[in-house]
């Protein structure tokens, strides 16, 4: 199958009726430890003329020793970005979807700053579901896109940035923890994390509010 290169088709379409977009995409959902990442890309229509980062595409389809190079080219590309995060216990309180959310929200804030107005944007959100607007703490518009980190440029650049800062995040937090090996499985349940669990139980990272040791494995 071939791979789809992410164009900004849709952004300079969109951008005809909005000054700016920020585009959301999120990492880690499905992990059994860590946080969950979304990332935002802020982008207008100056950065909508300039040509694709070399590289970029969902961040899935980008083999792991690259993602770091093309992270940083997007992070270049993008007039803002920004990562935000929800923590393993904020996903056992409020489940995943408004954990989610919190993230989505925290990277909104983030990238925007002082410089821009998230009320005046079209947010663009990965997925068939707007699980931000409901806990951002002021008025969004969003329009969920599916396939929209394959597709959509600014959402693959979100997506990049994520995976990356989660990842690294995970390795960080491995040498803590080395049975259940994080610097390969990032948190997901690999065969290793999962008889780690087992024999040793789960950690303070892990998401225990999920039926961790039924979790089927991913890699």
């Amino acid at each position: 199958m071939a791979v789809v290169e992410p164009s900004l088709v849709l952004e300079r379409r969109l951008l005809r009726e909005h000054s700016h977009l920020i585009a959301l995409d999120e990492v880690g959902r499905g992990a059994l430890a860590g946080p969950v990442a979304v990332g935002a890309t802020v982008v207008d229509a100056a950065a909508a003329r300039r040509r694709v980062p070399q590289g970029l595409r969902d961040s899935k389809l980008v083999p792991e020793k690259r993602r770091p190079e093309v992270a940083e080219r997007a992070g270049a590309w993008a007039p803002a970005s920004a990562v935000g995060w929800a923590t393993n216990a904020e996903i056992d309180e409020v489940g995943i979807m408004r954990a989610l959310g919190l993230a989505a929200s925290r990277a909104i804030i983030a990238a925007c700053g002082d410089a821009w107005e998230a009320s005046s944007a079209l947010v663009i959100l990965d997925g068939n579901h707007d699980y931000v607007s409901a806990v951002h703490p002021g008025p969004l518009t969003v329009r969920s896109i599916i396939k929209a980190d394959r597709d959509c440029a600014s959402v693959a650049a979100a997506s990049v940035l994520a995976k990356v800062a989660r990842d690294a995040l995970m390795v960080e937090l491995a040498p803590e923890f080395p049975d259940y090996q994080w610097d390969r499985n990032k948190g997901y349940a690999s065969i290793e994390h999962r008889e780690a669990i087992r024999l040793r139980g789960l950690t303070r990272h892990h998401r225990s509010s999920w039926a961790i040791a039924d979790a089927p494995t991913l890699f």
